[in-house]
């Protein structure tokens, strides 16, 4: 059901703030940023750590495609706690297993961000 962690989300109170600490004192890349989150490289796996300034902490799970897996979710004793949201790079869901652990489960449905020399996105590619 769940292909990997997708990222990490930490909430920053500024992403330059947070990209003082996590790029350049703890060494992490920059991937893409946009005004209000950042994505991080981390060693060793292509998961990313997001600094967000609106959301986190939470951990995303990617997922094929997120209708068949929502109903799959529920099907069995999950419960999802907000209608389906669409992103930029797809659609994602936060949900809660049967032992109260809260999930973002989101596909990739509309592709993967597109960055400037500098990071910035530019856009979504499929």
């Amino acid at each position: 059901m769940f292909q990997k962690v997708d990222c990490i989300i930490l909430r920053v109170p500024d992403i330059d703030e947070g990209l003082a600490f996590y790029c350049r004192s703890l060494g992490h890349k920059l991937l893409w940023r946009t005004p209000d989150a950042a994505g991080l490289a981390m060693a060793d796996t292509d998961a990313e750590l997001v600094l967000h300034t609106k959301t986190g902490p939470e951990v995303d799970l990617l997922v094929p495609e997120l209708a068949p897996a929502l109903e799959r979710f529920e099907g069995v004793g999950g419960k999802r706690i907000c209608e389906p949201f669409e992103l930029p790079i797809g659609i994602a869901v936060v949900v809660r297993d049967p032992f109260g652990n809260v999930l973002t489960m989101l596909d990739q449905s509309k592709g993967t961000f597109t960055t400037d020399a500098a990071g910035n996105v530019t856009g979504v590619e499929p």
